[in-house]
Order: C-alpha cells, then structure tokens, then sequence
C-alpha cells in the first residue's frame, strides 16, 4: 500500500509518518519502480503502536526503547516496567502542577464576582500586584515577552 492508504488506515498524517521513518520509529518502506512507498501489516502494526504511544503522551525515546523491546521479544521487560514507572511519575508531577494552577485560577476568580468597570475589576488589580511585586529581570521579562512564551509564577 502507498504512503496515503496507510495514513487513512491507521488515521496519521503522512508527513507524521514521514517523520517517525525519519527518526528510525518505522523502518524504512521498499519502493516501487517509481520510487513509491510501499507498506505491509508490520507498518500498519508499528505505527499504530507509535500512535497508541503518543496518546499516552510517550516521548519518541520512550517509544523509541519500546520499540527496541517489542523487536526482541525474548528480553526481559523489567526495563519497560521502569520506563513505565517513570512516566507515570512524571504524568503524577503534571497533574500536581495543573492542581496547582487551576487553584490559582479559581482564587484569582473570586476576586471579581461581578460585571464592572474595568479598573474596579479585583482579577486585574491583582494582576498588575502581583506583576509589580514579581519584578523579573530585563533579559528574562524579555522572554516572557515573545510570542508563546509560557511561565508559572510561584
């Protein structure tokens, strides 16, 4: 099958499976005389992995070390047990650091618990405290101030 049948197939976009072939995830496909892709089960198989992988928000070595695994089926998978362990640690960090923000949020809410002028508005004079109590460093609001920069304060 070409490129496309298996992108609609197992539902990744062909320049993601282009790219998981780029960095070693999915071997390398034969080509026809043409110089077309051409896939079989086992990609279909290892890219539905990956994707399954990613939905887990695995990071490519992770799943880069489950694929090795999954390549030898006769090794011992304590090694996968701790990978697993790992990120599961990490998802727990996430959580506890989301917990954190949404708790912020909501008491910042309930600084202002009506529609008003602007300037009576508690969220926004909180805001502007806390923005002159935080006073970060020239080279640092600096980056605060690109596009998509993202920062946790406390």
């Amino acid at each position: 099958m070409k490129i496309g049948e298996l992108a609609k197939l197992t539902d990744c976009q062909v320049e993601t499976i282009r790219y998981y072939e780029r960095e070693g995830l999915l071997p390398e496909p034969s080509r026809t005389e043409a110089n077309y892709r051409l896939y079989g089960d086992e990609h279909i198989d290892r890219l539905s992995l990956i994707r399954r992988c990613r939905s887990l928000d695995m990071a490519l070595n992770d799943i880069r070390t489950l694929l090795r695994f999954r390549d030898a089926p006769e090794e011992n998978c304590g090694e996968v047990n701790v990978l697993l362990d790992d990120h599961i640690n990490h998802v727990a960090e996430r959580i506890a650091s989301l917990e954190a923000l949404k708790k912020q949020l909501k008491s910042l809410r309930r600084l202002c618990s009506a529609s008003q002028t602007a300037k009576d508005c508690g969220i926004l004079n909180d805001l502007a405290v806390e923005a002159n109590v935080i006073k970060p460093n020239p080279v640092a609001a600096s980056a605060l101030c690109r596009p998509g920069a993202r920062t946790q304060s406390k």
